[in-house]
This record gives C-alpha cells, sequence and structure tokens, in this order.
C-alpha cells in the first residue's frame, strides 16, 4: 500500500533529520511524543492491512492510524515553532505536508473500503447463493 511506504519513509527522515536536533530538555515531551507517533503510523497500517477482512476492524486500525498522523503534524509543528533555529524548518514544512498527505490517505481509504463493502453485500444475495 502506498500510504504505508510513505508513511515508513517519513518516519526514516523524522528518525534522521528532526529527532536528533531536539534540545535534551525535550527529551520526555515533544521528543518521546513524537517518536511514538511517526512509528505508530506505519505499524497501525499495518496491522489494519491484516484485518482488511474484517470492514469495523481495518477502518479502526486506519482511523487510529490517522490521529496518530494528525498528532505527528502537530508535533512537527510545535519543533519547528519552538525549535527554528536548532532544526530545519523546511525539512519539518516538508514532513507536515507528508504527514498531512497520510492521514488524507487515510480518511479516503475508510471512505472507499465503506462503499467496497456496501458494493460488496448489495451483489450477495439474501439467501447466501453466490451471483455468478
Amino acid at each position: 500500500m502506498e500510504v504505508y511506504q510513505t508513511a515508513y519513509q517519513a518516519m526514516l527522515e523524522v528518525f534522521r533529520h528532526v529527532l536528533p536536533k531536539l534540545p535534551a530538555e525535550e527529551k520526555y515531551d515533544l521528543l518521546d511524543q513524537l517518536r511514538c507517533s511517526i512509528k505508530a503510523v506505519p505499524r497501525l497500517i499495518a496491522e489494519g492491512h491484516s484485518k482488511r477482512h474484517q470492514k469495523k476492524g481495518f477502518q479502526k486500525y486506519l482511523d487510529d492510524a490517522m490521529a496518530e498522523s494528525n498528532e505527528t503534524i502537530v508535533s512537527l509543528t510545535q519543533a519547528k515553532d519552538l525549535y527554528s533555529s536548532l532544526v530545519d524548518v523546511k525539512i519539518c514544512e516538508r514532513l507536515i505536508d507528508i504527514y498531512d498527505k497520510i492521514s488524507r490517505q487515510c480518511y479516503n481509504l475508510v471512505v472507499a473500503w465503506d462503499k467496497f463493502s456496501e458494493r460488496k453485500s448489495r451483489a450477495q444475495p439474501k439467501d447466501g447463493t453466490r451471483n455468478e
């Protein structure tokens, strides 16, 4: 899935370019929060994908991934605004855009999965036989 690949690559970029630049006093706050949310996004997408046969299960994991992605946006914005002399602002802004795209992709997957599930259930007759 493209959204998984994007989230995984973005996570690596945050680890390489943002986290090492944050000051030591943020170790147990912003740094930990950012580290947790960026790792959670691809994990939740992967776990949800493994449960794609369960409509509600898949959607729950995508909703959670979207929430973590949105949290990452806030944390990156805070890093950029609070520590602009330490972090590369342009990298943070690019990553914010990437995580915004990830959030939208997760949302669109949930919506598309809903529509796919509705079409699939309408295509199957009530008596349990298959339309062929």
